[in-house]
């Protein structure tokens, strides 16, 4: 029996998703619940599992290719007879024990086991079964590689929203070669590294790996699109030498293209729609407040020596997020959101703590659940586990929804302040900038230390100016003097 698989809504009323890779080809046979595809949302990318067991008949899109919700993604036969969904063995009878031992497996992984060798139904998950021939492996190599942004230092923290940077540096190797035929495999490069050659008209078989292994990354091919070699070591920027000759015979003689066409869609077209409609309907007001948090410098510092806390990073974002929560109780003017339906104004009653990452996708708001009722260590452990699915682009439509209030943390690249916008449907978001030493007044006397600046923005139908800057006060007093948010509590 042929069955069509249509593309499931995957949550939060999205209308559609991209073909990033196929995990799967047609003729293969496949499980219940092996993954068959990535798709990538206006949100994030998800794994999508096969509901039907049996055998491959059409992939109804290409990779790159945008399919509505509904439309059919893949046809199956279950095989002729069997149960729904069901395998089937060689003499055509249905094995219920074979179909419900994947599942088993992905409730209950073996201790130890690798992510990415744990299948799994959960659509966000890592979960795949390594089958099938080295070409599909291959097309499993680590999807993430050139979403992976570094997470730069911020008064010597991480942080989660951070520039997208290469991968690990090593030498570059020759592209591997088929040894049943002794001719080049196709080029090694992650599906986003794809799309962009395509959209850039680069022949990746032209273009240097300089990634591990060869693996062609996504500075590669921009180096080959703006005419210049590519480096031998990843993640060093191309350097013009004298005499030398170009990476690839098709970089001969190129000039800059005159100007670069990149689609709008996935995660940066729902950014975009998102902040016009902030913009044009949340009556921004942004206010500044530069202090000294040099006492909440010196409590990070002794945290991290002390080995009770070691394993887990708390940072300045993590205090920040700390001190957002504690001032929102006593301010919830900005822990609310504008009815205009119901014309009402909702406060809410606990803290789901939106923090913006900048990733290689695009920007996007993940949220900590419930962050009012977490302690300093239990903040830090949620946001590094944001800060690690975001990185991977892997972050679920659940974790983007349902945000109160957000951070963003604008230190991270050397800036100072700003007028962050407001995620919308929320009341507030606070930028945290730099931390740096200067001098400043101190007791009396001139003395250098480390300052930040934050600068809140607020939806004045919601917040006014007094309620505001109350807001803003507590939060400051709270990093001048960490000790005062337990009068606050």
């Amino acid at each position: 029996m042929i069955k069509e698989f249509p593309l499931p809504d995957l949550g939060e009323g999205l209308t559609e998703s991209e073909i990033v890779a196929w995990r799967v080809a047609v003729g293969d046979r496949v499980e219940l619940n092996q993954i068959i595809a990535d798709v990538e949302t206006a949100k994030a990318v998800v794994e999508l599992p096969s509901p039907y067991s049996g055998v491959i008949t059409a992939l109804h899109a290409a990779e790159g290719e945008t399919v509505n919700v509904g439309e059919p993604l893949f046809s199956c036969d279950t095989g002729e007879g069997a149960g729904e969904g069901a395998p089937t063995d060689a003499a055509g009878a249905t094995s219920a024990d074979a179909a419900a031992a994947p599942a088993t497996a992905a409730a209950e992984p073996a201790p130890g086991a690798e992510p990415d060798a744990a299948p799994g139904p959960n659509l966000v998950g890592y979960g795949a079964r390594d089958e099938g021939g080295p070409k599909r492996r291959a097309r499993r190599t680590a999807l993430a590689d050139d979403l992976v942004p570094s997470v730069p230092e911020n008064g010597g923290a991480t942080d989660l929203d951070a520039p997208p940077a290469g991968a690990a540096a090593a030498a570059a190797t020759p592209p591997p070669t088929d040894l049943s035929t002794g001719a080049p495999e196709r080029p090694r490069s992650t599906p986003p590294v794809r799309k962009l050659a395509r959209d850039l008209g680069i022949d990746l078989t032209t273009v240097n790996g300089t990634g591990e292994r060869g693996l062609i990354t996504r500075a590669d091919v921009e180096a080959v699109a703006s005419g210049a070699p590519t480096s031998a070591e990843p993640g060093v920027a191309p350097t013009a030498v004298s005499g030398a000759a170009p990476a690839a015979p098709a970089v001969a003689g190129a000039e800059r293209p005159a100007e670069t066409r990149i689609p709008i869609k996935g995660v940066r077209k729902h950014t975009a729609a998102a902040m016009v409609q902030s913009a044009f309907t949340a009556p921004h007001v942004t206010e500044f407040l530069t202090l000294d948090v040099t006492a909440t410098m010196e409590l990070l510092r002794s945290i991290r020596e002390d080995r009770a806390f070691a394993g887990h990073k708390v940072t300045p974002l993590t205090v920040v997020a700390k001190a957002v929560c504690i001032a929102a109780r006593r301010t919830p003017e900005v822990n609310s959101r504008w009815d205009e339906g119901a014309q009402e104004i909702v406060q809410y009653g606990g803290v789901n703590l939106g923090i913006a990452a900048a990733t290689g996708r695009g920007l996007v708001v993940p949220n900590v659940k419930g962050a009012e009722r977490m302690t300093l260590i239990e903040l830090a452990d949620a946001i590094s586990a944001l800060a690690e699915t975001a990185r991977a682009g892997r972050t679920p439509p659940a974790d983007l929804s349902g945000g109160t209030i957000s951070i963003t943390n604008i230190g991270v690249f050397g800036i100072d302040a700003g007028t962050p916008i407001l995620n919308p449907g929320e009341a507030a978001i606070l930028a945290m900038g730099a931390v740096r030493r200067q001098p400043w007044e101190h007791r009396g006397e001139i003395a250098l230390r480390e300052l930040m600046t934050l600068s809140l923005s607020f939806d004045h139908r919601l917040v006014d100016g007094e309620q505001g800057s109350r807001f803003l006060a507590d939060i400051g007093a709270i990093l001048r003097e960490p000790g005062l948010a337990l009068t606050m509590a």
